[in-house]
C-alpha cells in the first residue's frame, strides 16, 4: 500500500516554534513529527510514500535527503507557489496511486498507536470510497454517521455550523476525527475542478452518493501534536506509541 502524508501545513498553532521551520521537523524526544510518522508507516510495510510541503519545504528536501529517506521511496509534492488544502493537495499527487489499490492518508500531526493494520483490512473488508479512523473524545468538530455506520453530515461545536448531506437511519452518532483514512482511487474521479479545497468538504459533497464509514479506535492512544501545550504530553507517552 501506498501513503500520502500532510505536511504542508503552516504550523500558526505551534508558533513560534514553526517561526524558523516547518510543523512537520518539530522535534519529540530527538525525533521529528515527520520521522515519527514514517517510522509508523514503514512498521507497517508502507514503503511508498509521497509527502506535500509548502512552509519552509527546502527545509524538508534536505532533512530527508539527510536521512536517505530512512530507506524507502519518497516523493515530494511542492505546494510552495499555492497552499491547496487537504482536498487539494491530495488532488495534485492523483498521479502517484495510480495502481488502482486503496492507499492511506495520514497527517504528520497527529500521535497515535492505532492498529494500521486492522485500520486496512477493515476497509477493505467492506464496499466504501473511504474509511475515517475517529475517537470518541471531546473535540470542536465532528463527524456525524448513522447506525449503519454511514457518513452524513458534519458540526462545529464552537461555531454551531452543521451540515447534514446524507438522510441518515436511525439517530447520529458524533466522532472525531484522528486525521487518518483509507481511500480509494476512484475518488479523484469525485474531485472539484477547483485547486484549492478540503477534503472534509469532498467527503461531504460525495456523501450522500458514495458510502463513506468509519473505523472507530477510541481505546488508542491519541495526541494532537498541533497543538504547543499537548507536545510536552507527547513526550511522555512517545515510549508506549513507538
Amino acid at each position: 500500500m501506498k501513503a500520502f502524508i500532510l505536511a504542508a501545513g503552516l504550523g500558526t498553532r505551534l508558533q513560534p516554534l514553526t517561526n524558523t521551520k516547518p510543523k512537520a521537523l518539530i522535534e519529540i524526544a530527538g525525533k521529528t513529527l515527520l520521522e515519527l510518522t514514517i517510522s509508523r508507516l514503514v512498521s507497517y510495510g508502507i514503503k511508498q510514500i509521497i509527502i506535500n510541503v509548502h512552509h519552509f519545504a527546502d527545509q524538508v528536501k534536505s532533512y530527508l535527503k539527510e536521512k536517505n529517506n530512512f530507506g524507502i521511496d519518497i516523493t515530494l509534492s511542492d505546494e510552495r507557489k499555492q497552499l491547496l488544502d487537504t482536498g487539494g493537495g491530495l488532488k495534485k499527487v492523483s498521479w502517484y496511486f495510480d495502481d488502482g489499490k486503496p492507499f492511506l492518508i495520514h497527517n504528520t500531526d497527529v500521535l497515535t498507536n492505532i492498529d494500521l493494520g486492522q485500520l486496512i483490512n477493515y476497509h477493505k473488508s467492506e464496499e466504501q470510497i473511504a474509511t475515517l479512523a475517529v475517537q470518541k473524545r471531546k473535540s470542536s468538530r465532528y463527524f456525524l454517521f448513522d447506525n449503519e455506520k454511514n457518513l452524513c453530515g458534519w458540526e462545529n461545536v464552537m461555531t454551531g455550523e452543521k451540515k447534514i448531506t446524507r438522510t441518515p437511519k436511525g439517530q447520529l452518532q458524533s466522532f472525531a476525527f484522528s486525521g487518518i483514512q483509507i481511500a480509494e482511487p476512484k475518488m479523484f474521479n469525485l474531485m472539484p475542478n477547483t485547486e484549492v479545497f478540503s477534503i472534509v468538504d469532498l467527503y461531504l459533497s460525495i456523501a450522500s452518493n458514495y458510502r463513506i464509514t468509519y473505523f472507530d479506535h477510541t481505546n488508542s492512544i491519541f495526541v494532537d501534536l498541533g497543538k504547543k501545550e499537548n507536545l510536552i504530553e507527547a513526550e511522555k507517552i512517545l515510549n508506549k506509541i513507538i
